[in-house]
């Protein structure tokens, strides 16, 4: 019989294998703080989009930030603050941000979970 896991890394293999889901996870997820300001939320679901890219330690070498800055931003409150202040200057501006995928060939290959 095989061994089921559990919800969450249910959904880091799907996002793994599906890079428009991952892409529309973050997109909703950063339309979710800006509606709401819910943090909490907003960070969980960040690092559930971060696992599904291979993690923090593959997310910094792919992006060339400090370890240490992105799991600080990830577990701070000090991330409130700075979403706080680009939320503003983007309700000032009458502007929001929008996530998109870019065209594949541009997307730099991600790791395959197994599904199995």
């Amino acid at each position: 019989m095989r061994e089921m896991g559990n919800w969450h890394e249910y959904r880091i293999r799907r996002l793994a294998n599906d890079q428009e889901s991952a892409i529309d996870l973050l997109e909703l997820t950063l339309e979710e703080y800006l509606a709401d300001g819910d943090l909490p939320f907003f960070l969980k679901e960040l690092r559930v989009f971060i696992e599904s890219q291979g993690g923090v330690v593959e997310i910094c070498k792919r992006t060339g930030i400090d370890t240490e800055t992105l799991l600080n931003m990830l577990s701070n409150e000090d991330a409130t603050q700075l979403l706080d202040t680009f939320s503003s200057l983007l309700k000032m501006l009458k502007s929001r941000l929008v996530i998109e995928g870019t065209h594949a060939k541009h997307l730099s290959p991600v790791k395959q979970i197994p599904t199995s």
